[in-house]
């Protein structure tokens, strides 16, 4: 399983952005694009052409991600809340691609940002759910472990 970290331009230098975190522990198994408006990512589209792609973005019509899921990658939007409904909006490809959300109950334990919604996870939180759901228990473990201690060096 792929994860592409779909990232804002401004969450490339916030010591607070998980998204980097993902790409440190998933290592080849992630990759890190920066969004650009007028130029979508040349290697994102070629993974759309060829299908078994998905968008981790909770719609209405988006579809609980589950170990049946048969898809290759999941492209998960990092940026603040805000910014990631800006690229979705501004990213006609993202909206024609199979959505996916995650089912969970679970509390956020990222509080190093203001104003982030209720209910809502960050990126690295969102990509673990994606890996217990998919069966990937021991790297969604591993990346929790990691999160944990980023959150208390963080917020120091």
């Amino acid at each position: 399983m792929n994860i592409v970290l779909l990232t804002h331009q401004r969450e490339v230098s916030k010591k607070t952005n998980t998204g980097s975190l993902v790409a440190d522990v998933l290592g080849e198994n992630a990759s890190v694009v920066i969004w650009e408006r007028k130029n979508p990512d040349s290697g994102i589209m070629e993974a759309i052409e060829k299908g078994k792609v998905a968008l981790l973005y909770p719609t209405d019509d988006s579809k609980a991600v589950s170990a049946e899921c048969d898809f290759e990658s999941y492209i998960v939007i990092d940026g603040t809340w805000q910014e990631a409904q800006k690229i979705y909006n501004k990213s006609p490809y993202l909206k024609d691609l199979p959505k996916v959300k995650i089912e969970t109950s679970i509390e956020s334990i990222y509080k190093l940002r203001r104003n982030q919604r209720p209910n809502c996870l960050c990126t690295a939180e969102s990509v673990i759910e994606l890996h217990k759901a998919k069966g990937f228990a021991e790297t969604a473990d591993e990346l929790q472990l990691k999160l944990i201690e980023f959150v208390a060096d963080t917020s120091k």
